[in-house]
């Protein structure tokens, strides 16, 4: 018997086996004979989406290449490759995803089931730019489907927590590879509030980071721009003076405040760097945390922040870590936290080391006081009424989700009590 963790650690399995098949052959013959199985990439979902007691495969091994459309505007990729790896592999092409999420290890499968993205007030998420599947059913047989083609497995698969097949290969759109200036600067929160639509709009990608106990913030901003020369690396935030700060507020709780207003005064000196799109977009995210991220209308977003601010600080909650504000364009997808029109993307995180349970079931209640819907793969407490509530089409995909695979195969206990489904 096999042993699996998540990255965080806090999600754990122990599978019967554990497959890493090179081919669709190898593939075929594990799916065919599986009774439940699941598909796991780099374990970065706080959800228990790949727990499972029975197969859990991995496609890291699974052999394939990029295939570039004529017009260069679309390829197909295989699934199971990193973000990492794919982007890469597109920039020896000439090649760049049209956006990216700030960590790079999620298989392309992985991300754009669960709908993660990056940020840009005109840009969807990962699912936005996928543009056609090759899905393994649960007898083995490869289909494809795309808007003209199987267009109601199409719209399902866009958004679908892996519950209707294993995606071998994924056609995504892309551009032109590009580069990227990151500005890191640090800004009153307030002011970020007053301004934010002239922020957003001048700008391609703008977010920033917010600690619970400070009144400013760390804002970054991505735009293309011509390449200066040899990309000398480095990351948007140091995390060394990071994680001693978050050793410290764990050891004494008292000092979090205090730390977390030093942690800003450190944070004083603007930043700028230029590079490839792929090698900017990502960033170091090596101190282990725990995460909910709520997405809300966008006229939701900052007042959803604040609310969330004032109640860490009434009810003294030892957070360690800062809120991530994003912003995200709207899109159509039916399981898609976004389908409701332009979002806010909110992220609460907590030092993997702390105790988060508590602190996000108090949290989530604010967000979901201001109309928000969770990340799939991020933490929350939805119950099968409340998908039924949020998402006008859950019964659409989950008709397409019965026709597709009626022994639900591809369903553990947690997406089975998510969305009501037997078998």
């Amino acid at each position: 018997m096999a042993e699996w963790s998540n990255w965080s650690g806090s999600v754990s399995a122990a599978p019967a086996t554990l497959a890493r098949p090179r081919d669709a052959g190898e593939l075929a013959a594990l799916v065919s004979r599986a009774p439940k199985l699941r598909v796991v990439g780099a374990g970065h979902s706080f959800m228990p989406l790949c727990q499972t007691d029975d197969l859990l495969i991995s496609l890291a091994d699974y052999q394939g290449q990029v295939e570039i459309a004529p017009d260069r505007k679309t390829v197909w990729a295989p699934a199971g490759w990193s973000l990492d790896r794919l982007t890469a592999a597109l920039w020896a092409q000439g090649l760049s995803l049209i956006n990216q999420g700030d960590v790079n290890p999620q298989s392309l499968a992985g991300a754009t089931a669960t709908g993660t993205h990056g940020t840009g007030a005109e840009l969807g998420s990962l699912a936005t730019q996928a543009c056609g599947f090759r899905l393994m059913g649960p007898d083995g047989t490869i289909v494809e489907c795309g808007p003209d083609q199987n267009p109601d497995l199409f719209q399902a698969q866009r958004v679908s927590l892996g519950l209707l097949g294993i995606a071998t290969e994924i056609r995504i759109k892309v551009l032109p590879a590009y580069h990227l200036e990151e500005k890191i600067t640090r800004r009153p929160l307030a002011e970020v509030v007053e301004q934010l639509d002239d922020l957003a709009a001048a700008t391609r990608h703008m977010e920033f980071f917010v600690f619970p106990h400070s009144d400013d913030v760390i804002f970054k901003t991505l735009h293309p721009a011509d390449p200066e020369g040899p990309f000398g690396g480095g990351t948007d935030i140091d995390e060394s003076a990071f994680r001693m700060i978050c050793d410290l507020g764990a050891a004494a709780r008292p000092l979090i405040p205090s730390l977390q207003r030093l942690m800003m005064r450190l944070s004083g000196k603007p930043q700028r760097r230029v590079g490839p799109a792929y090698q900017i977009f990502p960033s170091d995210r090596s101190i282990r945390f725990e995460e909910m991220e709520y997405e809300l209308p966008r006229a939701n977003g900052l007042p959803a922040l604040k609310d969330a601010i004032a109640h860490i600080r009434k009810r003294r909650l030892p957070i360690l870590f800062p809120f991530e504000f994003r912003l995200v364009a709207g899109d159509d997808i039916w399981m898609s936290p976004f389908n409701q029109g332009p979002g806010a993307s909110v992220s609460f995180h907590q030092y993997a080391k702390m105790p988060w349970r508590e602190a996000f079931n108090e949290v989530e209640a604010v967000f979901r006081g201001h109309s928000g819907r969770p990340h799939w793969a991020k933490r929350h407490s939805l119950t099968e009424a409340d998908v039924h509530a949020l998402y006008p089409r859950a019964k659409d995909f989950l008709a397409v989700r019965k026709a597709v695979d009626p022994d639900a195969k591809f369903a553990n206990a947690h997406l089975s009590d998510l969305f009501g489904i037997d078998g």
